[in-house]
């Protein structure tokens, strides 16, 4: 059904379908062909943003417009394919944000869930209902849907970091909310650390109930990740379209850290090329150590550290580490899966 030709168009058929145009319908089987494909079809393109190219407009837009004035001073990656979607994939959002040193960006709350994954610099903070968390590069950080975020910069250097939210798939559900705090500093009312020590140590609170289903760890340092990588790196078997790739987790459920974002990290050695891999969900990826390339579909992006690119649904890639080399990346994989249609092809992509 869904590999047949569009019907063949006559006098008297485009005559009826002007008729029920005018009452708001139109024939299905005119259309599809078009909507029910035998795989994926996107319009989302392979893309890559070399971050010494646009870092130099990041610190441009910092003279140009204050945190506190553009409530995020952010610069989209915005795929070539989506233009004027405000979206790197059809799910998901990215941009580059910007804080310099004394600035603070005002609280706020939507019901869009977002991570950050610190790019440069070190020692801002983000909030969260109530907490600070110090960050630095390489650092996983969750803003939960619908709570209380402001961003601050307390050191001598700009911070800068990656945001991916979930914007479009939102959107899709007509389910935005978003709510300005009543001061640009949310009030302090838990000491730092307060949250890891309840939540990201392998312990839980006795009596403690999940209210969401979005990890209550908030910040996954990169120090930790870098360390069990390193561990199976010396212990286990590379995975053939992988390497070593593990994924972040809630700890109350051991299902994703997010609830619409999956968050992955993955230790290429050095010398080491994967073979092709594909998936249904389109893939966003940063560069956090190292040095190589990756091919996607028939183009191939060289990268180095903080470089960003995005793998669209069902296109194969392949990595190739010319060093030993961390890549980050996020997905709507976990929507895919509890709605039953995620897919993946491994080594013959």
């Amino acid at each position: 059904m869904a590999m047949e030709q569009a019907a063949g168009r006559t006098p008297e058929r485009e005559a009826f379908y002007d008729q029920i145009g005018a009452h708001n319908m139109a024939p299905l089987w005119e259309r599809l062909h078009g909507l029910v494909t035998a795989q994926p079809t996107t319009p989302c393109q392979p893309a890559i943003w070399h971050y010494r190219e646009v870092r130099p407009y990041l610190m441009q837009s910092g003279g140009l417009i204050t945190a506190q004035e553009a409530t995020r001073r952010v610069l989209i990656l915005e795929n070539p394919g989506l233009k004027g979607q405000t979206s790197i994939t059809h799910s998901l959002f990215a941009g580059l944000q910007l804080i310099l040193p004394g600035e603070v960006a005002p609280a706020h709350r939507h019901t869009q869930s977002a991570l950050r994954f610190i790019i440069e610099g070190s020692g801002a903070y983000t909030a969260v209902d109530g907490e600070r968390t110090t960050m630095l590069p390489g650092d996983f950080v969750i803003t939960p849907s619908w709570t209380w975020h402001d961003h601050g910069n307390e050191t001598q250097e700009p911070m800068v970091w990656l945001d991916g939210l979930d914007i479009p798939i939102v959107r899709l559900l007509d389910a935005s909310f978003a709510e300005p705090g009543e001061a640009d500093m949310q009030t302090v009312t838990r000491p730092e650390g307060d949250n890891a020590a309840r939540f990201a140590n392998n312990l839980l609170p006795v009596d403690w109930k999940p209210q969401v289903k979005t990890s209550p760890v908030f910040n996954y340092p990169y120090a930790r990740s870098r360390e069990s990588l390193d561990t199976l790196a010396r212990n286990e078997d590379l995975d053939a379209c992988h390497a070593h790739k593990l994924r972040y987790v809630n700890p109350a459920s051991g299902d994703f850290a997010m609830p619409t974002i999956g968050t992955f990290i993955q230790l290429l050695p050095k010398g080491y090329t994967t073979r092709p891999y594909r998936s249904t969900d389109s893939t966003v990826f940063v560069v956090v150590e190292g040095e190589g390339e990756s091919r996607v579909g028939d183009q191939v992006f060289r990268w180095q550290p903080h470089d960003v690119f995005v793998v669209p649904s069902w296109v194969p890639v392949s990595h190739h580490a010319e060093r030993e080399a961390v890549l980050f990346s996020y997905s709507d994989r976990p929507v895919q899966e509890k709605l039953g249609l995620w897919r993946e092809q491994r080594g013959n992509a």
